[in-house]
C-alpha cells in the first residue's frame, strides 16, 4: 500500500514508518524538515514540505494525520494554545481540503485524537460510547476530530484514535519521568488516584496500520491498553522496574502552580478502555503494565 502521512517524524509516526517499511509499504510524508524526515524514517520514504508538490495522478490508498503541537509541555498561554490549535485542527483542515481537490481520493484517513477528549472522568469506565467533561482538553480534541471527520463527505472512510499515554523506550512523558525516579526522588501526583490510560507504543504504531487496512473501521478508538492503571500504581510500577524508592509525592498546588490549566492534564485521568478496537479483532502485544516497564525501562 502507499501511504500519506503527516507528523511521521513524531514519536508515533517514526514507528509507524518503521513498521509501514518492514511489511513493504510505501511511504511519503508531509513534513516542514526533508532531511530530519530522512534520519528519522529512513531514505526509502518521500518527502515532500508542501501539498502543492505532490503530482494529480499520485495514488494513495491511505492517509494518516498525526501532525500536532506537544500539548503538555509548559503552560497553556494564549500563543501557546494558538501554536496547538494550528497545529492539529488547522492542519488537518488544510489536510482535508487538499483532499477535496485531489483527483485520487485514498481509502481511509486514520487521524489521531487524544484521551483528553473525555475530559477528567475520575474513576468511571470510559469506553468510546462515554461522554466528555467539559475543559480545554475537550474542546482541543473535539475540533480536531470534527475537522477530520469532514472527510467523509468526500466519501473517504475515517476512524478517529484516542491516544492515551504512548509507553517507550525513548521519548514521550515516561522520558520526563526518568530521571527523579533513577535518583530516587519519584512518587506519585496529588493523590494518585488519578486514572493513567497507557499504551506501548508498538501497540498504539499497529492500531493506526490495522484500522488503515480493516475496511469496516470508522469513528472514534480509544488507543489504550485494555488495563489502565492509576497514577500511584503506575509509579509504584516504574519504581520497581528501576529498583528505586518512590517517596516523593507532588502536591497538587505545586503542579498548579507551575503549570496552570495545563495542570489538569496531570491531576485528572480517563479510566479508558478499548472497547472498539478489541471487538474488530485487533490483539495487543502490551497489556500487563509492570511487563511492559521491565522491557521499556
Amino acid at each position: 500500500m502507499h501511504y500519506f502521512m503527516t507528523g511521521g517524524t513524531g514519536l508515533i509516526g517514526r514507528e509507524i514508518c518503521r513498521q509501514l517499511l518492514s511489511e513493504g509499504h510505501h511511504v511519503t510524508l508531509w513534513t516542514r524538515d526533508v532531511e530530519k524526515a530522512h534520519q528519522y524514517c529512513g531514505e526509502h520514504i518521500k518527502a515532500v514540505t508542501a501539498l502543492a508538490m505532490i503530482p494529480a495522478n499520485e495514488t494513495f490508498d491511505a492517509v494518516i494525520n498525526l501532525a500536532g503541537e506537544p500539548i503538555a509541555d509548559g503552560r497553556w498561554t494564549p500563543s501557546k494554545k494558538q501554536k496547538i490549535e494550528r497545529s492539529r485542527i488547522g492542519l488537518t483542515q488544510q489536510l482535508v481540503a487538499w483532499l477535496a481537490q485531489h483527483p485520487q481520493k485514498p481509502q481511509c484517513l486514520i487521524s489521531g485524537s487524544a484521551v483528553g477528549w473525555y475530559g477528567d472522568q475520575g474513576d468511571s469506565l470510559v469506553t468510546e460510547q462515554s461522554d466528555f467533561h467539559d475543559e480545554y482538553s475537550h474542546q482541543l480534541c473535539a475540533q480536531w476530530e470534527e475537522a477530520a471527520e469532514t472527510a467523509q463527505n468526500l466519501g473517504i472512510r475515517v476512524a478517529i484514535v484516542r491516544t492515551g499515554l504512548v509507553v517507550a523506550a525513548e521519548g514521550g512523558f515516561l522520558s520526563k519521568m526518568m530521571l527523579p525516579f533513577k535518583l530516587g526522588l519519584g512518587g506519585r501526583i496529588s493523590h494518585g488516584q488519578q486514572y493513567m490510560p497507557w499504551i506501548h507504543l508498538h501497540d498504539i504504531a499497529r492500531l493506526f496500520i490495522f484500522l488503515s487496512q480493516h475496511e469496516s473501521a470508522q469513528g472514534v478508538f480509544n488507543g489504550t491498553a485494555p488495563n489502565p492503571v492509576t497514577n500511584q500504581q503506575f509509579t509504584k510500577a516504574l519504581a520497581t522496574s528501576l529498583k528505586r524508592p518512590a517517596f516523593f509525592p507532588v502536591p497538587a498546588v505545586v503542579l498548579k502552580v507551575a503549570f496552570g490549566e495545563m495542570s489538569e492534564l496531570l491531576l485528572g485521568g480517563q479510566k479508558a478502555v478499548p472497547k472498539k478496537a478489541q471487538a474488530i479483532g485487533f490483539e495487543f502485544f502490551y497489556t500487563d503494565l509492570q511487563t511492559t516497564l521491565n522491557s521499556v525501562v
